[in-house]
């Protein structure tokens, strides 16, 4: 009997671990034959699990989503994982995500053994998350998309543009990464066959193929590495050069790593060249230009407009505030 029970929970592992397993290959990983495979299912689904069960080349066994949430089993690493990650979805710009996490952590801790919460709690006093703060994003699609990854299967859905054109696509998910504002899906896009990177906030209409696929090499060697030289190419559309009556030398003292693509026009005179994400960013990198510098700006006509309109607020903000004084 104990040997029966622990196979049965070896078997549970085994199907919440993995979205579908060969009938072959989960009976050589318990070390039991297929006959004895299909009496330890039946007694599964007689505890109210259901584990799905198809014929042929491409079929196995799946757990499926029942009526209601069965007992999950975690290894110790697994635990100790998930309290930690429920620690950090909080900050993650999940839809009522907040919330939602505290709650559910709460009757996860209780049930984590001493030792357990230990863990939990020295590396949560080390983690510092930077959270997206754009659009929140569905928590079911976050899972969807996660599942997805983790099995591998082919997916499809509805993706708006930032332009606002709308298309449907057919992918191969690879990841899912928080970066800058927002949540983003690293995978392989089948139509354009390549790379790409998708907003979360902006797919709709997911759709499970249950087509598996074989993992691709993402390029740069990891799914946070890509998302971040895709982001940083789509973000600096505002470009400026600056001419600062400063030495080169003044300059880099001055500004620091900013000012390391600064080059010299001669000995008193230096040319800043500054990108950034919109108007607003590039008008927060001319503030830092120390006090007291004269400088002349070289941008396009629509940049320094709304430059000029802004600087022309600040003057009047400022000139008034001081008259009250």
């Amino acid at each position: 009997m104990a040997e029966t029970t622990s196979r049965i929970l070896a078997l549970l592992n085994l199907l919440q671990s993995h979205r579908q397993w060969a009938g072959p290959e989960l009976a050589d990983r318990l070390g039991v034959t297929e006959r004895t495979l299909r009496r330890d299912v039946d007694r599964i689904r007689e505890l109210g699990y259901r584990v799905d069960a198809v014929r042929g080349p491409a079929g196995g066994y799946r757990l499926e989503a029942g009526s209601q949430l069965p007992p999950l089993l975690l290894t110790n690493d697994e635990a100790v994982t998930m309290a930690i990650g429920l620690r950090v979805a909080a900050t993650q710009g999940l839809v009522d995500g907040e919330l939602t996490t505290q709650t559910a952590l709460a009757k996860f801790e209780q049930v984590l053994p001493p030792a357990l919460r230990q863990r939990v709690n020295a590396i949560s006093s080390h983690l510092q998350p930077q959270a997206p703060r754009g659009v929140p994003v569905s928590q079911e699609l976050l899972g969807q998309l996660a599942l997805a990854s983790r099995d591998h299967e082919r997916i499809r859905f509805h993706y708006v543009a930032a332009d606002g054109a709308g298309t449907d696509r057919v992918v191969e998910p690879h990841a899912l990464v928080a970066a800058v504002r927002n949540w983003f899906l690293v995978c392989w896009d089948l139509q354009r066959e390549e790379w790409r990177t998708f907003r979360l906030d902006r797919i709709s209409r997911f759709f499970g193929t249950r087509l598996r696929f074989t993992e691709r090499e993402i390029p740069g060697g990891s799914a946070a590495d890509f998302v971040a030289a895709s982001v940083s190419a789509l973000r600096l559309r505002v470009t400026a050069q600056v001419e600062l009556k400063l030495s080169l030398a003044r300059v880099r003292e001055q500004l620091g790593q900013w000012g390391e693509s600064a080059t010299a026009i001669d000995a008193e005179t230096t040319l800043w060249p500054i990108e950034a994400e919109s108007g607003e960013h590039l008008l927060g990198a001319l503030a830092w230009i120390p006090a007291g510098v004269a400088y002349e700006l070289r941008a396009d006509r629509e940049l320094l407009a709304y430059l000029d309109e802004a600087a022309a607020r600040i003057t009047t903000a400022t000139t008034s505030a001081i008259r009250k004084q």
